[in-house]
């Protein structure tokens, strides 16, 4: 009995340790972040991973951004929690810690998600992954951060000598939750600030209205917003799918009658915490979940 309960100590705290060790930040720049001017947390950009069970794993995986206006992140609400349910339906998940307005404005944090994009393809086969099914998800602010690389995306640079840089940073989805999506009239004042500075010139601003830069390779898009949020108006989003359509580009939207900004997953609200099943749903038709269809 004794040593039975000494192996099962040993057997629990090695499983711990490997949980730890999957879930530790990865640098984005194993040397430093182009444009950093520092050395500490806020200047390192990382990439956390939670890989999906074996056993249920599709090979998919998702880039979560958490929301947080560009000042700081929701790094639980919007970004753990977050991967443990895509890690439900087979999904690997990666959450990022993006540099942030107080420090940092625009082109960092593209460059961030970019960067994250490309490390995830880069490593696919390390971690079990299909490089041709990694999607990117945002609320919020990080919604802003999703569409601009699905709307800002590269091929990558074939001639790099970092084997990361050649890798393209064009998300297969995107899924956009109460997002920033302009920074024109319905743009959430505080994001625009953090992201653009107090100044940005007429380039910056029209650059960064995500819904000016759609064309017909914008990867497929599936959002969600509510009537009643004070913080971002839903024209974010409906504007966004004016240009998705405009331009022949795949999406769903579902428009909730009330609720207020930043619910996540809402684990306390039965009809917005809805959204997950739809969105399970969606990424099955995209073949990102074993429930795929045939299109």
């Amino acid at each position: 009995m004794k040593y039975a309960l000494i192996f099962w100590v040993l057997t629990f705290f090695v499983a711990m340790s490997e949980i730890n060790a999957q879930n530790a930040p990865i640098a984005l720049w194993e040397s430093g972040a182009p444009n950093a001017n520092g050395k500490e947390a806020i200047d390192t950009p990382t990439l956390t991973p939670f890989l999906a069970a074996k056993e249920t794993a599709t090979g998919a995986a998702i880039i979560v951004l958490p929301g947080g206006g560009y000042s700081h992140l929701s790094e639980v609400k919007e970004g753990s929690d977050v991967a443990k349910w895509l890690n439900s339906l087979g999904i690997s998940a990666f959450v990022v810690k993006y540099r942030l307005g107080m420090k940092y404005h625009e082109p960092n944090q593209l460059l961030d998600a970019a960067r994250a994009v490309r490390t995830v393809r880069a490593r696919a086969k390390e971690w079990n992954l299909d490089e041709k099914r990694v999607g990117i998800l945002g609320f919020s602010a990080g919604g802003h951060l999703a569409s601009t690389l699905a709307t800002h995306y590269d091929a990558g640079n074939p001639n790099a000598a970092d084997s990361i840089e050649k890798m393209s940073s064009r998300p297969d989805v995107q899924i956009l939750i109460y997002p920033v999506v302009t920074m024109g009239e319905f743009t959430h004042a505080g994001s625009k600030k953090n992201l653009l500075g107090e100044n940005p010139t007429v380039e910056q601003i029209k650059k960064y209205s995500n819904e000016l830069q759609v064309t017909k390779d914008t990867p497929p898009a599936f959002l969600v917003h509510t009537m009643t949020d004070k913080a971002v108006p839903i024209e974010n989003s409906l504007q966004y799918i004016a240009a998705l359509r405009k331009n022949g580009v795949a999406f769903e939207l579902h428009s909730y009658e009330q609720g207020p900004h930043g619910f996540g997953l809402a684990p306390t609200n039965p009809i917005l915490a809805s959204w997950a099943a739809r969105c399970a749903d969606w990424l099955g038709i995209h073949g990102f979940t074993k429930a795929a269809t045939a299109k």
